[in-house]
């Protein structure tokens, strides 16, 4: 009866209030629109007590929102509303009789909102403003996007960003949906969490609740965790396993979920709403011989013999399964079903992978389902690593089940559905990585993620109908925050986030965590970090690859995989971070100090820390390089590198104590340096962390850098821009990489050094006057670099070797500089001109000729130098070579005779189905030749072979093809589209000169455009 009397008043209050206006988007003008809060007064909430438990949670978050803004704390009220003063009413469709009373009554429309899937609804009705939606989550995001919208950001907590304090809050005008979500299930896999996450949350939150393992997540960290995936419009978890177990280390947690009005899942490894976790704590498997007879009985809950296998134990696993569909009807939480079933310890079955086996598997656990609940619950299989074969294969689960295929690990898509054939009736989804643990390496550290990459998979995804359950692998969610939010805004609403709104994305997330003002320079630094960061993971920084030439796939931890010499390409990328770290310091130091903590974690933290890392390689690889050399100054880059890996102590040493009063204590703790120290921790070092008996290990610089003993006298030697050797002791003469007018490349140089510990002057000759040298020698403590310059208005034309003698501490060295001065005729200067050897040239700098309706597309920044060029649609057939769209460079070229064409693509898989990714090349008029990407790299993302590892740790794959210059002069290299998903990023032409390199060298000189 009160109830019923409330709601009667109610309406009579709006019959009286006024018409109607709207709220939202943005906030209003002080005076205008609806007052949240003024004059010191707020609104009352109102919220019904029938409600969904995840609406009747939010009000009372939206009111402390308010109160972070403002200072005041708006009343809740259940079920009552007052008389007097605005009102801000919360509530369900259909769940609300105080909502569905405005809707009966007209005065609510619903349209587009009524049946539909977490669609929000905001409006001002008669003065009252009213947050309602389809359904409880619907709901949930209406009230968060007010929060976000007064200036409270989704990572108020797991980043400590400020509110935007404001003294009076008035929303403004029109009635606002967020409308549908495009992705139906949205969220993240909490994973990897070894020893970050797993060393700070039971510090923090206390220990996990399971007796016998404290290291566990409470409610009360996965609280924090459910706040922050609603404010972000995520709606599905899969929880940590790293030695943890969801619904043992606290028995509130599936009931926290359900408070929250989350959809939890279990990941691909865990089938039947049970984490591998619970089996592995209380079973113990038996010992087979090689017969298979147990000569070591084992043990579990269920009378078995303890083996995660359905052959062997198969009427204990059923059991097992059963338990965990019997939990979740009885703690009545919404989730999503895992089929399947991989190894223990994410690895294939122990029972082979015939089909027939997968078939019962997923036959059984539907029975088990069928059986022990009442109501249809949605159901995923995971088609990971090994799994995908089954698909492959044929093997085709019940209609209703979500087929999720994944990508490599590395942010590659393995594989999309078939638009040749019938839609699956359950829907398609996409498990996807912005961490990992495995080959090639781990990457844990810092955010790695390239918005552009994740971009173009994303809308590959979108584009082949997978929208129906997309989850990320975010490792400990902390140090992911970009990258996760964009993959959840896109899987929101892709429409809105075309390649052209990236940087405005960038610059809206800047804005929400630290103001306007700001925004841009901050959205600068991190776009700019995501595009240096996606050159190469910062844990590979000491593995250099090299392909043989018999195939043979070599891997080198004690080197690094940036020139030494060629092309300055190790001093080019560090100090391009040098300067990024400053630009992100002058930031920091011009921000007020509330927002510095925020700043620290969001970004300057992993720039600074990432720039330090590249500061402390090169000068370790360079003091190996110079110890071999007998130089001097090795000693002061050992000094050097040891004072970088203090550096990262410290940042580190900030990050736990140092900011937020010491929250974050014991996050950073992620090892990221001595990856690769096989004689320190073992065989699985080339990939696995730093550990021992499964704990990480605090890093050691590795390699270990090395101090010569220098003698007393004075001793020259001379290195030359180009080579690793030093003469006189290396045979014969240096020579420079050639010299020419139209180079690119950074001025050649030659090094003089001090292998002794007394100074010495030198003195340089060159033997033309046309040839200059800076400086022309001096004293030498340790080294001196010259740089070589030519004067080309008076160099001669033509070819010319010209001698540079170098003379200190009593011997000479001549150094050979070859001159190449060509002409080029006015007919000639247009495109890039060859120069050193090779013409090198940024994919997106051609002339993109469509065909068929077919289009050459750039994404910006997704090559590793510069953006990338890949057919539009991305569903478009594939097409005969010659016959598609195709790019059209204009070069220049001097040498004549066999050359080869160097094709830098992005690593993808063969997401076809057909037998490889393919693309075509061609030569002025010559037929194209056609390359079968997949077949020619040998790289197997189902293996995961040293091919695919190759090609996803240097994040290109480098195919190459033969062709023949007939005569110098302007020629047309072109580039045709075969299949749709290939991605250009760069095209070198090597004539004769090209240099090992891992970037490949700059671009050349390009005239007439």
């Amino acid at each position: 009866m009160t109830s019923e009397v409330h709601r009667r008043a109610f309406l009579q209050l709006l019959a009286v209030a006024g018409a109607g206006t709207a709220v939202l988007p943005g906030t209003a003008e002080a005076g205008t629109g609806f007052p949240l809060v003024e004059r010191g007064k707020a609104a009352t909430i109102v919220v019904g007590s029938g409600d969904r438990p995840g609406v009747r949670r939010v009000a009372g978050d939206l009111a402390t929102d308010v109160e972070r803004v403002t200072g005041v704390r708006p009343a809740v009220s259940i079920d009552v509303v007052p008389a007097h003063g605005p009102v801000v009413l919360i509530g369900t469709l259909g769940h609300s009789p105080l909502v569905d009373d405005l809707v009966r009554a007209g005065r609510l429309d619903v349209t587009g909102v009524a049946g539909k899937w977490e669609t929000s609804l905001s409006q001002v009705v008669d003065g009252t403003l009213v947050l309602t939606g389809s359904d409880q989550r619907g709901v949930i995001y209406g009230v968060y996007e007010i929060s976000r919208r007064i200036g409270v950001s989704p990572w108020y907590w797991w980043a400590d960003v400020p509110p935007r304090r404001s003294a009076e809050l008035h929303l403004p005008g029109e009635r606002f949906s967020l409308g549908t979500p495009r992705v139906k299930y949205r969220g993240f896999f909490i994973n990897d969490e070894n020893p970050a996450l797993g060393t700070w949350a039971p510090a923090y939150f206390g220990p996990g609740k399971a007796p016998g393992y404290p290291g566990g997540f409470t409610h009360e960290f996965f609280a924090k965790v459910f706040e922050t995936m609603l404010r972000l419009r995520a709606n599905y978890l899969w929880p940590a396993v790293w030695g943890r177990a969801f619904a043992e280390d606290d028995p509130l947690n599936h009931a926290t979920a359900k408070e929250y009005g989350v959809v939890m899942g279990t990941s691909h490894e865990a089938p039947m709403m049970r984490g591998i976790e619970e089996w592995n704590r209380h079973a113990v498997a038996a010992v087979r011989d090689a017969a298979g007879t147990i000569v070591t009985p084992g043990h579990d809950p269920y009378g078995g013999t303890g083996e995660w296998s359905f052959r062997r134990n198969g009427e204990a696993i059923k059991a097992y399964w059963a338990d965990g569909i019997r939990r979740m009807a009885r703690e009545d939480f919404e989730g999503v079903v895992t089929l399947g079933m991989r190894g223990n310890g994410d690895v294939s079955l122990p029972d082979g992978d015939g089909i027939e086996l997968m078939r019962e598997i997923l036959a059984t656990e539907r029975e088990i389902l069928a059986r022990e609940l009442t109501t249809d619950v949605p159901q995923v299989w995971t088609l990971y690593k090994e799994v995908q074969r089954y698909w492959a294969q044929g093997l085709r689960p019940a209609d209703d089940v979500i087929v999720v295929f994944t990508d490599d690990n590395w942010g590659n898509i393995r594989k999309h559905p078939d638009l040749s054939l019938p839609p699956h009736p359950g829907g398609y989804g996409l498990y996807y990585h912005f961490d990992y643990v495995g080959g090639g390496r781990n990457y844990k550290w810092v955010d790695t993620a390239l918005i552009a990459n994740t971009w173009e998979q994303l809308n590959q995804a979108v584009s082949y109908g997978n929208d129906r359950l997309w989850v990320v692998n975010v490792g400990d969610l902390k140090g992911n925050e970009l990258p996760l939010q964009f993959f959840l805004d896109y899987a929101w609403n892709p429409s809105a986030l075309p390649a052209s709104r990236l940087s405005t994305w960038e610059r809206d997330f800047a804005a929400t965590n630290f103001g306007a003002a700001p925004a841009s320079d901050i959205a600068s630094v991190l776009h700019d970090y995501g595009r240096l960061q996606s050159r190469r993971k910062p844990e590979l920084l000491n593995r250099k690859i090299t392909l043989q030439a018999d195939g043979t796939i070599v891997y080198d931890d004690q080197a690094t995989p940036f020139s030494l010499v060629n092309y300055r390409e190790l001093d080019t990328v560090t100090d391009e971070w040098q300067a990024l770290a400053a630009r992100a310091s002058k930031i920091s130091s011009r921000l007020p100090a509330v927002y510095r903590d925020a700043y620290y974690e969001l970004v300057l933290y992993e720039v600074e820390a990432t720039a330090n890392l590249y500061a402390l390689r090169r000068a370790e690889f360079t003091n190996l390089l110079y110890a071999a050399q007998g130089r001097a100054s090795a000693n002061g880059l050992a000094a050097l590198t040891e004072a970088r890996f203090a550096d990262d102590l410290a940042l580190a040493a900030k990050y736990n104590t140092g900011i937020a009063g010491g929250k974050w204590n014991g996050f950073q703790t992620q090892p990221h340096i001595d990856y690769g120290d096989v004689a320190r921790y073992g065989p699985n070092a080339p990939w696995q962390q730093p550990e021992k008996d499964n704990v990480a290990l605090p890093d050691v610089i590795f390699p270990a850098v090395q101090r010569a003993s220098v003698p007393a006298a004075a001793e020259m030697g001379v290195a030359v821009d180009g080579s690793e050797q030093w003469w006189p002791a290396a045979p014969g003469r240096p020579v420079l990489p050639e010299f020419s007018p139209f180079q690119s490349t950074p001025a050649q140089y030659v090094d003089v050094f001090n292998r002794g510990r007394t100074p010495f002057r030198c003195t340089v000759t060159a033997g033309a006057p046309w040839v200059r040298v800076e400086p022309r020698g001096g004293r030498v403590d340790e080294e001196l670099r010259m740089t070589v310059r030519i004067d080309w208005a008076r160099a001669p034309k033509g070819t010319t070797t010209v001698p540079i003698a170098v003379s200190g501490a009593g011997r000479t060295v001549v150094v050979d500089a070859m001159v190449v001065n060509r002409s080029l005729p006015v007919t000639w200067r247009h495109g890039f001109v060859e120069a050193g050897g090779h013409v090198s040239m940024e994919a997106d700098h051609g002339d993109a000729v469509p065909a068929a309706g077919v289009s050459w597309r750039r994404i910006p920044d997704l090559g590793r130098t510069g953006a990338g060029m890949t057919p539009f649609p991305v569903t478009a057939p594939s097409h005969a070579a010659g016959a598609g769209p195709r790019l059209e460079y204009r070069m220049t070229l001097f040498t004549t005779g066999p050359v080869t064409v160097w094709a830098y693509l992005s690593p993808r898989n063969n997401v076809l189905q057909g037998d490889g990714l393919r693309y075509a090349v061609s030569l002025d008029d010559a037929a194209p030749q056609v390359v079968n990407i997949t077949k020619v790299s040998g790289a197997d993302d189902t293996t995961m072979n040293r091919q695919w590892e190759r090609t996803t740790s240097d994040n290109v794959n480098l195919t190459s093809t033969r062709h023949v210059v007939a005569a110098p002069g302007p020629h047309v290299l072109k580039l045709w589209m075969i299949d749709p998903a290939v991605v250009v990023q760069k095209l070198v032409v090597d004539t004769g000169g090209l240099r090992p390199s891992y970037l490949g060298p700059p671009e050349s000189t390009r005239l007439g455009r």
